[in-house]
Protein backbone atom coordinates (compact mmCIF):
# COMPACT_ATOMS: atom_id res chain seq x y z
CA UNK A 1 0.00 0.00 0.00
CA UNK A 2 1.22 3.55 -1.01
CA UNK A 3 1.60 6.15 1.87
CA UNK A 4 2.57 9.71 1.34
CA UNK A 5 3.82 11.34 4.86
CA UNK A 6 3.43 14.80 5.45
CA UNK A 7 5.90 16.02 8.31
CA UNK A 8 7.21 18.80 9.79
CA UNK A 9 11.15 19.72 11.01
CA UNK A 10 12.63 22.51 12.72
CA UNK A 11 14.28 25.11 10.55
CA UNK A 12 15.95 28.07 11.96
CA UNK A 13 13.08 30.24 13.96
CA UNK A 14 9.77 27.33 12.68
CA UNK A 15 9.19 24.36 10.68
CA UNK A 16 9.71 23.13 7.40
CA UNK A 17 7.26 21.33 5.49
CA UNK A 18 8.24 17.81 4.07
CA UNK A 19 6.22 15.70 1.47
CA UNK A 20 7.58 11.99 1.40
CA UNK A 21 6.08 9.37 -0.91
CA UNK A 22 6.46 5.65 -1.09
CA UNK A 23 9.33 6.12 -3.69
CA UNK A 24 11.66 7.69 -1.41
CA UNK A 25 11.09 11.09 -3.07
CA UNK A 26 11.00 13.70 -0.52
CA UNK A 27 9.79 17.38 -1.12
CA UNK A 28 10.47 20.10 1.10
CA UNK A 29 9.45 23.71 1.07
CA UNK A 30 12.04 26.32 0.63
CA UNK A 31 10.52 28.54 3.73
CA UNK A 32 9.65 28.09 7.48
CA UNK A 33 6.54 28.58 8.96
CA UNK A 34 5.75 29.51 12.75
CA UNK A 35 3.93 26.33 13.35
CA UNK A 36 4.03 22.28 12.71
CA UNK A 37 0.71 22.34 12.51
CA UNK A 38 0.80 25.34 9.27
CA UNK A 39 4.04 23.08 7.99
CA UNK A 40 2.13 19.93 7.94
CA UNK A 41 -1.34 22.21 6.36
CA UNK A 42 1.47 23.48 3.72
CA UNK A 43 2.43 20.02 2.75
CA UNK A 44 -0.69 18.88 2.72
CA UNK A 45 -1.79 21.45 -0.06
CA UNK A 46 1.38 20.83 -1.83
CA UNK A 47 0.07 16.91 -2.28
CA UNK A 48 -3.30 18.79 -3.91
CA UNK A 49 -1.13 21.01 -5.79
CA UNK A 50 0.54 18.05 -7.58
CA UNK A 51 -1.91 15.62 -8.37
CA UNK A 52 0.04 13.88 -11.10
CA UNK A 53 1.86 12.16 -8.21
CA UNK A 54 -0.61 10.88 -6.85
CA UNK A 55 -1.65 8.94 -10.08
CA UNK A 56 1.84 7.94 -10.14
CA UNK A 57 0.74 5.87 -6.84
CA UNK A 58 -2.34 4.41 -8.68
CA UNK A 59 0.08 3.54 -11.24
CA UNK A 60 2.45 1.45 -9.16
CA UNK A 61 -0.09 -0.39 -6.82
CA UNK A 62 -3.03 -0.87 -8.18
CA UNK A 63 -4.46 -2.96 -5.05
CA UNK A 64 -5.37 0.50 -3.52
CA UNK A 65 -7.03 1.95 -6.18
CA UNK A 66 -10.35 2.34 -4.02
CA UNK A 67 -8.57 4.28 -1.41
CA UNK A 68 -7.55 6.97 -3.68
CA UNK A 69 -11.32 8.81 -3.69
CA UNK A 70 -11.44 8.53 0.16
CA UNK A 71 -8.08 10.34 0.32
CA UNK A 72 -8.62 13.18 -2.33
CA UNK A 73 -11.69 14.52 -0.54
CA UNK A 74 -10.00 14.27 2.81
CA UNK A 75 -7.66 16.66 1.14
CA UNK A 76 -10.07 18.59 -0.20
CA UNK A 77 -11.41 19.69 2.96
CA UNK A 78 -8.42 19.95 4.77
CA UNK A 79 -7.72 22.65 1.70
CA UNK A 80 -10.85 24.13 2.40
CA UNK A 81 -10.48 24.26 6.03
CA UNK A 82 -6.83 25.58 5.99
CA UNK A 83 -8.35 28.06 3.25
CA UNK A 84 -11.53 29.39 5.90
CA UNK A 85 -8.28 30.02 8.58
CA UNK A 86 -6.84 31.90 5.94
CA UNK A 87 -9.82 34.16 5.35
CA UNK A 88 -10.25 35.03 9.60
CA UNK A 89 -6.77 35.79 9.90
CA UNK A 90 -6.36 39.74 10.42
Amino acid sequence: MGHVTLSATPKGNGFQATVTYPNGVSISSSEAFPTQAEAIEAAALKVLDMPERLTDLDRSDTSDLSLRPAFLSRLRDAKTVCEQKERRKP
